[in-house]
């Protein structure tokens, strides 16, 4: 094992003071020498000679006192190294442990987490695919409504679902002829036979052209359009549906988009107002449904005043049927009644016979037991005694 370097330092810096003293003995020696006499220098190099064995011996001493501390400070080094290494491998057997420990829980959280992964990748790509799907669809609607026809045939189709589900057949007939030749998507009966006249054929165009529309000039001239579109079909619709004495006197005019009727009523409130003031009203699907509902309650009102006689006299029948019901059971009472009472009869002749059977059995008899006058006894026949010869 190496030495110490403080210690080294330390023995060198010894020796080298020393060796310091020694030289300025020797020069002070040759400076008497020359100075003094021989006696003097004999006396000085004697004292020269002492010192040298004495700090000889001194530092034989410290060279001594130098190995043992050396000795003492190595094997502290080495016990305190032992330890050292000792505690150093504890430590590295507890970080390891640690170490494994944290990494078997990180690689078990990391293995949840890509089955969880997983799982919701299978369920985006699941939902890519029906997107995918849906922008097909929404394509295939963009491509229906871009002509005219398609529209139209997509807007009747959406009124006839709802008046179907709505109305029952009879109140109801679709492409019906007026007696002005004309004919409507759907006319809806009412009580007095006068029909509510219902038309599918909305001017998609325009408001799809104010919705498209990027700068100010494109939307006032969209903006233009529509009232323009509008006016005239709802101009038409109150020249050709609107028959007074044959029809209602308003005529409904079908949206088939819920968004384009809100647009329509928060950015054209004055062509909303003219439609109300030609008798036509601009309807969404959902006021369609509301209007069929109240058509619906209407009829069936109708029909409850028509029936209403019927409805009385059929009252007056189930109320006959009430009286000969209550006088029958009546009747039912009394024969329960009859049939109680000769049931009691029949349990209290069941009951002597019993006792007579039982005083027979036990062949008991009371002479003395006066007769009753429901006791019908029977005389037992008595033989006749045989005479001779015969």
């Amino acid at each position: 094992m190496t030495d110490n370097p403080l210690l080294v330092a330390s023995a060198a810096l010894i020796v080298l003071a020393g060796l310091a003293a020694l030289a300025a003995i020797a020069f002070a020696a040759i400076r008497a020498l020359h100075r003094r006499d021989a006696a003097a220098a004999q006396q000085q190099m004697s004292e020269l000679a002492r010192l040298q064995v004495e700090t000889a011996a001194r530092m034989s001493e410290m060279r001594d006192m130098l190995a043992g501390r050396q000795a003492e400070l190595a094997r502290v080094v080495s016990d305190r190294q032992a330890d050292l290494a000792r505690a150093v491998n504890e430590r590295l057997d507890a970080v390891t442990h640690h170490l494994s420990q944290s990494m078997t829980a990180t690689r078990q959280h990391t293995s949840e987490n890509l089955a969880k992964l997983n799982e919701r990748l299978a369920v985006i790509d699941g939902a890519q695919k029906n997107i995918t799907a849906l922008a097909s669809q929404v394509t295939t609607l963009q491509s229906v409504l871009s002509s005219k026809q398609s529209r139209g045939a997509f807007g009747q189709g959406r009124m006839e679902v709802i008046i179907q589900d709505g109305l029952p057949k009879g109140c109801y007939e679709f492409q019906f002829t007026l007696s002005n030749k004309t004919r409507p998507d759907c006319a809806v009966f009412f009580p007095d036979q006068r029909p509510l006249i219902i038309d599918a054929k909305f001017p998609l165009e325009a408001v799809t052209a104010f919705r498209d529309a990027r700068t100010d000039e494109e939307r006032k001239q969209a903006a233009a359009r529509v009232r323009t579109d509008i006016g005239r079909h709802v101009a038409d619709i109150a020249a050709k549906y609107l028959i007074p004495g044959e029809t209602q006197d308003l005529a409904l005019m079908f949206v088939p988009s819920e968004s384009v009727y809100a647009e329509l009523y928060d950015g054209f409130d004055d062509v909303v107002q003219k439609a109300y003031r030609a008798k036509v009203v601009i309807v969404s699907p959902s006021l369609l449904m509301l209007a069929i509902n109240v058509v619906q309650q209407i009829q069936k009102d109708a029909r409850m005043r028509e029936a209403a006689d019927r409805i009385h006299a059929e009252v007056g029948h189930l109320m006959d049927d009430i009286r000969r019901l209550h006088e029958r059971v009546l009747k039912l009472q009394h024969h329960f009644g009859q049939a109680g009472d000769d049931m009691r009869q029949i349990l209290i002749s069941a009951d002597k016979l019993a006792k007579r059977g039982a005083r027979i059995c036990e062949v008991e008899f009371d002479d003395n037991e006066p007769a009753t006058a429901s006791d019908n006894v029977i005389p037992a026949p008595i033989p006749r005694k045989l005479q001779a010869g015969e």
